[in-house]
């Protein structure tokens, strides 16, 4: 009687090992991609909520808050406090505009905002900047330009490799006036 031996040979192991070492590379790279996508996401929503917040603000007192290095002016809008991105309430004592000022997902990337005059001095308008992770993503061209905003202050920065790469602006603005 031939005893036969039961099991795998080493070949067949390396193959199954070879699959599963591909399988979950390809599913660690698509999770990265969703989630550099999900973080835009949040980003491009942070900004328009602030933005919503601005334009309530406006229309109660005809003008957008000061801005102080990259933030606002105005937590509470009866002093002169920094909206801190992710802790300040952008509130008037009467209207919370913003229950706390939303903060980048990423720790080392911030939001940065801005008022500008446009037309001789006559309307005062805001622009809002972020950084996206996704260089595909075309709303992240600003103006035409799909890099860097290189209009900001000297050393202000979003975070991140390509610097400030999305806008939101107020309707009397573009996200390249001065």
């Amino acid at each position: 009687m031939k005893k036969t031996a039961k099991g795998f040979t080493l070949v067949e192991l390396l193959v199954v090992i070879a699959i599963l070492g591909v399988l979950a590379t390809i599913g660690l790279v698509t999770f990265s991609s969703s989630q550099m996508r999900g973080r835009d996401v949040q980003r491009k929503s942070d900004l328009k909520q602030i933005s919503s917040a601005l334009e309530i603000y406006y229309n109660d007192y005809g003008s957008y808050p000061t801005a102080s290095n990259g933030q606002i002016l105005g937590c509470p809008t009866t002093s002169s406090t920094a909206c801190i991105w992710g802790t300040g309430q952008f509130t008037d004592g009467k209207t919370v505009f913003l229950k706390t000022a939303p903060k980048d997902p990423v720790s080392n990337f911030n939001y940065y905002y801005r008022t500008v005059t446009v037309e001789g001095g006559a309307k005062q308008g805001f622009q809002l900047f972020a950084s996206l992770e996704n260089s595909q993503d075309i709303s992240a061209c600003i103006g035409g330009n799909c890099g860097t905003h290189t209009d900001l202050p000297l050393g202000v920065t979003c975070g991140g490799t390509v610097g400030c790469n999305f806008s939101i602006t107020s309707p009397n603005v573009t996200a390249t006036t001065n």
